[in-house]
């Protein structure tokens, strides 16, 4: 067997796992992200909302590759790929290739809405995790000396547009930064009059799960007195304000936008049809039509399953990696597998203290029980034992005293200085 390279493009989930299977096989394997570090996205909005330090849910490729034989890791951004010289293009120059698998992830979807794109945060990347956090707590110390009432309302207001796992989860962690532990930082502050309003475009949050899960979700939500807004859209926005499909005005200087995803803008330079955000149609096995040596995998690549297409979450995408990793080997091997097919084991959401939701494997469970597998879950999949631990023993703090120790505002609003 002659000895191939294999690029991998992208270290999220989905090429990761490609590489843990390829790594020590008699292979040259290259890794090319435009960040050093793995992230865990799933975990973000912890770290936005002073849980979670953003090193905890990081973890560097060099450290994982050097436990990976015949991998070696390269810190660029890929502009583009020539698919018939076989290079990936990059600012350090060209990488060629024998298989490329493109697991380059998504990017935020504001469905041309320039204004809501303008004054908006998304979670994405670990710089915007801490650039909401310094929001948050600076628009709460600006509330302790705006003298309007109305202006200190607005500045203690959010609004997060998205009821999927991410505006839910964001929404209950928000809520119970602002009652249980900001109450207590800013006694000056009546914190009772903040606002967390989450947006919803249809008739129900979570709308992947049954809808007795969503039921319990938005009960739950309101009864943390999150105001739960359905059938409702975002159509504008500026720096003060928000404003609603039926004309209604929100005074909030926080909007967090959670309404969709499209494929990363790498996605758009290949050349190859493109379906609906901008995600690339592939073969059964998740080659790129045309070009068996190229895999595309993740929120990059659309396929359809049971007549739907595949959604674009973090189980997809590992599931993906790991066939593709495997498939290389089997063609090298000459023994290809059969085509691809996800094995959904269902999924799941955190609300707050005590509550998530869960549907796994036709079984629906909420309240403790869910919670508690959820925490679990989401320690299992944390790369890195030492971040295992950090975010283990940060959940266990928050748990008996409701402190949140990340309360640091490491960047000054130069827009607003105090």
């Amino acid at each position: 067997m002659l000895k191939k390279r294999i690029v991998i493009i992208g270290m999220g989930f989905g090429g990761i796992r490609a590489a843990r299977i390829l790594a020590g096989k008699g292979h040259d394997v290259v890794l090319v992200d435009r960040n050093n570090y793995h992230l865990f996205q799933p975990l973000l909005y912890q770290v936005a909302t002073a849980g979670l330090e953003q090193e905890s849910i990081a973890h560097s490729v060099r450290a994982m590759a050097r436990s990976w034989p015949g991998t070696h890791f390269h810190l660029a951004e890929v502009s583009g790929v020539d698919l018939a010289a076989h290079e990936v293009q990059t600012g350090t120059g060209p990488i060629p290739y024998d298989y490329l698998i493109i697991g380059a992830g998504s990017v935020t979807n504001y469905f041309g809405l320039e204004s809501v794109e303008s004054h908006s945060f998304d979670l994405k990347e670990l710089a915007d995790a801490e650039t909401l956090r310094n929001h948050i707590l600076t628009a709460f110390e600006r509330a302790v000396i705006e003298p309007d009432p109305a202006g200190k309302r607005a500045l203690m207001t959010f609004v997060i547009v998205g009821g999927g796992p991410t505006g839910v989860e964001f929404a209950g962690a928000l809520i119970e930064l602002v009652h249980f532990v900001l109450a207590k930082d800013y006694p000056e502050l009546s914190t009772h009059a903040a606002r967390v309003v989450l947006v919803e475009a249809t008739d129900r949050l979570l709308a992947a799960m049954p809808e007795e899960q969503s039921m319990y979700t938005l009960k739950k939500l309101r009864g943390m007195s999150v105001e739960v807004l359905l059938n409702a859209r975002v159509v504008d926005a500026g720096p003060e304000r928000v404003i609603l499909h039926d004309g209604a005005v929100i005074p909030a200087h926080t909007l967090f936008w959670s309404a969709g995803v499209k494929a990363a803008p790498l996605a758009a330079v290949l050349e190859a049809p493109h379906t609906a955000g901008g995600r690339i149609p592939v073969e059964p096995d998740l080659t790129l039509p045309g070009h068996p040596e190229v895999y595309v995998i993740g929120d990059m690549a659309y396929l359809e399953q049971a007549g739907a297409a595949l959604p674009m979450t973090a189980p997809v995408a590992m599931q993906m990696g790991i066939y593709a990793g495997r498939s290389v080997l089997a063609k090298e091997n000459g023994t290809p597998l059969p085509p691809f097919h996800y094995h959904d084991k269902g999924s799941m959401a955190t609300i707050g203290r005590n509550a998530a939701v869960a549907s796994a494997f036709g079984i629906n469970f909420r309240g403790y029980l869910a919670w508690l597998v959820w925490l679990l879950l989401h320690l299992y999949y944390l790369i890195g034992f030492r971040n295992r631990i950090v975010v283990m023993l940060n959940w266990v703090w928050y748990y008996w005293f409701h402190e949140r120790q990340v309360r640091l505002i490491t960047r000054r609003d130069t827009k607003h200085p105090l």
